[in-house]
């Protein structure tokens, strides 16, 4: 099968790409050059440069590799999380909004039978279950607006089928919870601390898996997933293990006020009344699972 990846060279989309190229698929990935070209070849898929954000240019180059399949791991985080800093979301949000409004286009013009986009299992509303699952309903409050709109515009397109792969908090290489990557540091440095009672779940998900959902939703499923591993934590029970994993001493504690001032309220409200997410759905429906499927083994490792 022929795929056209989009954000090939990110944290998802280099292991994806070798995955799908290992799974005996020829893989087209787009780039915004430099390096990042040269990596996704070493992961056996051919590179094209391509601004996400010019619509005329993304269509040629989609329509030309014409792919069966587009996956989208589009994203533009800053190296650094910090979320209370002016303007932090706002190159991610704009290409999840503009960047994939435009990439549905270029599917339909290419022809390409299938859409598998990614999300977040993180916007579910802070009430109700602990674990939620993909009916449950999502936060409309406008934190979530690009990802939410691109969600319903991919799955209200008639001209290709669309899976929606809303995937747990990602670690692994290429993230913030890297070894080198910023929240690590802030580990170390004792600046992630457990807010409140530390009662907000998570739900994590190593990138490997990530890419090997999409690897399997390329052929299996319809609708909307969460895309998580099996086994949800509040934040009291992981980040000691994370701090521990990484030889750093154990982290602090803070009051949730502390937490809204330095992090945003947003953040803290996740820290002490976050939702995790179900994969019950997408595991049942496509035979996929975690291999590593639990945080407390993927931080040890």
């Amino acid at each position: 099968m022929r795929v056209f990846v989009a954000g090939a060279s990110g944290a998802i989309g280099l292991p994806l790409v070798r995955q799908l190229t290992e799974a005996g698929h020829e893989v087209v990935g787009s780039t915004r050059g430099g390096s990042s070209a040269e990596k996704i070849r070493d992961a056996g898929g051919i590179a094209v440069p391509v601004d996400v954000f010019n619509r005329e240019q993304l269509v040629e180059v989609v329509t030309q590799a014409a792919p069966e399949v587009v996956i989208n791991q589009l994203t533009s985080l800053p190296a650094k999380f910090e979320p209370k800093k002016k303007g932090f979301y706002d190159a991610n949000n704009r290409i999840r909004s503009e960047g994939g409004d435009n990439l549905i286009e270029a599917t339909a013009a290419s022809g390409a039978r299938r859409l598998v986009t990614q999300s977040i299992s993180f916007l579910y509303e802070l009430s109700g279950p602990k674990i939620k699952a993909e009916e449950e309903p999502v936060d409309r409050s406008g934190i979530h607006d690009a990802v939410l709109g691109h969600e319903r515009k991919a799955m209200a397109d008639d001209r290709f089928e669309t899976v929606v792969l809303r995937y747990g908090l990602l670690y692994g290489p290429g993230t913030w919870y890297a070894r080198d990557g910023h929240l690590a540091d802030e580990v170390r440095s004792r600046r992630l601390p457990i807010v409140g009672g530390g009662a907000g779940v998570t739900s994590f998900l190593h990138v490997e898996d990530a890419a090997s959902a999409a690897v399997v939703a390329a052929e299996k499923g319809t609708g909307i997933y969460n895309v998580t591993d099996d086994d949800p934590a509040p934040m009291s029970e992981w980040i000691p293990v994370y701090a521990e994993a990484l030889g750093a001493k154990p982290p602090r504690k803070v009051p949730f006020w502390l937490a809204a001032m330095i992090a945003g309220k947003p953040i803290a409200r996740q820290a002490t009344q976050g939702r995790g997410a179900s994969n019950a759905k997408f595991k049942h429906q496509t035979g996929w699972s975690p291999s590593i499927p639990s945080w407390r083994q993927g931080f040890l490792d």
